[in-house]
């Protein structure tokens, strides 16, 4: 079954601004609204996979005052030689990063018919987060204290931006059961300059001659000992600001590779009133 984490580095955070000046800090964290086309990269005989093609929509709202509401919705079509199944995973987020108050929502259908909901709430307890789940039953966890989403891409661009090419978290993005956190251990490459007339480069724009970070997140289960292998795999190149490109998912025996085709940047949302 295809896995759409929504971690940090998946989250597809657009920063920065329309033109090319770096920020730091939330301000750097822009609205925008991204589409990758997805198709089979590779797939071991044991995954039961001929095929897979699908699309990958990620809308990124807000403001650093406002908070972030993320909206993401993956679709696949998955060919098992036998039958082809529709799958289709959408999952909605709100995060306030100075409160550290996450919320979230994800709906999983297959064949269009409802196969689970994940609703629920996770805040900052101190040396803990504590969640409180709505949906499939409600119940409160408490689990190791650890980055929301958007934190961990804020983080992925300090650590970048400093030179560092290696840096360990723990990440709670609300997926799956929504009551576990997941270790990540990012490598960041050497910054390069993307090669001229690359597939996605168009849609880029005015980035597209600009260099990149190659950047490899992977996911364990939090507990799992040193030497087990992740149960998730993500590459892409990473632009100064945040935009991300040229995406490989590696679920171990079969891998999908995502390339950006429509890039749309949005307006960041005005801070509230103050009273």
């Amino acid at each position: 079954m295809v896995r759409s984490r929504l971690c940090a580095a998946a989250v597809l955070v657009l920063t920065g601004s329309p033109v090319l000046a770096a920020a730091s800090g939330f301000d750097s964290l822009q609205p925008h609204r991204a589409v990758y086309d997805l198709t089979l990269a590779q797939a071991e005989e044991r995954s039961g996979i001929a095929g897979i093609y699908g699309r990958m929509v990620y809308e990124f709202k807000g403001s650093a005052c406002a908070g972030y509401t993320t909206n993401f919705r993956f679709v696949t079509r998955i060919d098992t030689g036998e039958e082809n199944r529709l799958s289709d995973q959408q999952t909605t987020t709100y995060e306030d990063v100075n409160a550290r108050k996450f919320r979230f929502t994800t709906k999983t259908f297959t064949d269009r018919q409802l196969d689970r909901e994940v609703t629920g709430k996770a805040e900052d307890a101190g040396n803990r987060i504590a969640v409180s789940l709505e949906n499939p039953s409600k119940r409160e966890v408490e689990l190791e204290e650890g980055r929301f989403p958007t934190e961990h891409m804020l983080d992925l661009l300090e650590h970048a931006r400093a030179g560092d090419h290696v840096f360990e978290a723990r990440i709670f993005d609300g997926s799956d059961n929504a009551d576990q956190t997941m270790m990540a251990t990012t490598v960041i490459g050497k910054k390069v300059t993307p090669k001229e007339g690359e597939a996605d480069g168009k849609v880029i724009g005015a980035l597209a001659r600009s260099d990149v970070w190659p950047v490899t997140i992977a996911y364990f289960n939090d507990g799992d000992t040193s030497d087990a292998l992740p149960t998730y795999r993500m590459a892409f190149k990473l632009y100064d600001n945040g935009i991300i490109r040229d995406i490989l998912m590696d679920y171990s025996d079969y891998a999908l590779k995502g390339k950006l085709t429509r890039l749309e940047l949005l307006d960041p949302e005005p801070c509230p009133a103050a009273n």
